[in-house]
């Protein structure tokens, strides 16, 4: 769970700036959205497999050129 405290003197702003990149940090946002909707186990190889296939072509594309 990521918690900024205002330090005395600072803004808002950069307060919030600092909360939003320790969010970042903590891949908060990224464990959110996994989590956001179920994916049955087939389902979820399926895209598994599908982003090692994408991966693996776009690795090929680069070592052609």
């Amino acid at each position: 769970m990521a918690e900024v405290r205002l330090q005395e003197g600072e803004t808002l702003e950069n307060a919030l700036r600092r909360f939003k990149r320790k969010v970042q940090q903590e891949d908060i946002i990224k464990e959110v959205k996994r989590h956001s909707f179920y994916l049955k186990p087939g389902e979820k190889l399926r895209v598994k497999q599908a982003l090692a296939r994408k991966r693996n072509r776009k690795k090929s594309r680069r070592e052609v050129e």
